[in-house]
């Protein structure tokens, strides 16, 4: 029962509540179920894209091109809207096509990292320079919205089951197909191999290699399917629009409980971590402070809880020392 409570996710949990019962008392409109339901959907792309994330820092690495390739296939899809009949077909071809185009671009990562090792956060710095310079000379960086896109994509971004709207449906799904791979699956033991200690998983037989361009892969993957929901949110295309968006995604899965340099993370804590960004988010702008102090919270908040989680590594490193020291 201790450890339950020990767990980072209750400790998560228990902030979510505490910061919703604060904001529920300085706006009442907080706990509506509207509103709740506002914070779950402005969170899709952001919690699609924390869920393939968490994977890429399991394994100790990182990926801060996931809002360039979200822009990227964005982009494409905005296009591809343009041409495409108007029926049900068109929109099952964008749930091929933008995932797979991700996968790709994804995969070009995690072959760079694992067979030229080079560094992740070296890869994708470049790839993200790359990528979002060929967005902008294509695109000019003209901001392309919906008045021509197919009616049925429309009716697909505004449809609800239940009262619930389909993105944070396809987060949700997201979220438990990844989670299903994590704990059940055998690519996903080697995950956690590869992230608890690369040496030994390397020397029982796992394939580092294959582990690598799996998460950067998958990562890409996911980065497919957050273009379509983001499209479908904001219903428009702006080349632009995520920039430093990576920086949010890495935010989320950190105050999810996962370690920066590898080893820890999970699915339920990446959950808690986008609610509680999304929270937090909303909570400012229900309290009327300027936008502009998003990004500034969203940096502390990512010095704080890497600290914080670094600090607790040491003390924890420095207790087995001295057991074994001791013994």
């Amino acid at each position: 029962m201790k450890a339950v409570f020990k767990s980072k996710e209750i400790s998560i949990a228990v902030i979510v509540i505490m910061l919703s019962i604060v904001l529920s008392c300085i706006s009442p409109v907080f706990l509506t179920f509207d509103n709740i339901l506002d914070i779950m959907k402005g969170s899709a792309v952001l919690g699609i894209l924390a869920v393939g994330m968490t994977l890429v820092i399991i394994t100790g690495g990182i990926d801060v091109s996931v809002a360039a390739v979200t822009s990227a296939v964005c982009v494409i899809i905005g296009r591809l809207l343009l041409i495409l009949p108007d029926n049900l077909i068109s929109l099952l071809l964008l749930f091929f096509i933008a995932p797979l185009l991700g996968a790709v671009l994804g995969g070009i990562n995690g072959f760079l990292v694992s067979k030229i090792q080079i560094p992740a956060i070296v890869v994708t710095l470049g790839t993200m320079s790359m990528i979002n310079g060929l967005v902008l000379y294509i695109t000019n960086g003209q901001y392309l919205n919906s008045t021509n896109f197919p009616q049925i994509f429309i009716e697909f971004a505004n449809f609800k089951i239940f009262g619930v709207s389909i993105l944070i449906l396809i987060f949700l799904v997201v979220a438990l197909l990844t989670w299903f791979i994590l704990k059940y699956t055998v690519i996903g033991r080697e995950i956690l191999a590869v992230g608890g200690n690369k040496e030994s998983a390397i020397r029982v037989g796992i394939n580092f290699d294959k582990v690598q361009i799996f998460v950067f892969a998958y990562m890409g993957f996911l980065a497919g399917i957050a273009a379509i929901a983001q499209v479908a949110y904001t219903k428009a295309v702006d080349p632009n629009g995520l920039v430093g968006f990576e920086l949010s995604v890495i935010a989320a899965v950190v105050l999810g409980g996962a370690n920066i340099m590898g080893g820890r993370g999970t699915i339920l804590g990446t959950f808690l971590g986008v609610l509680l960004l999304g929270i937090m988010q909303n909570g400012l702008i229900l309290a009327r402070i300027d936008t502009f102090w998003q990004k500034i919270v969203i940096g502390t908040i990512i010095l704080i809880a890497v600290s914080y989680d670094h600090i607790q590594y040491k003390r924890t490193k420095d207790k087995l020392s001295k057991i074994e020291v001791e013994s």
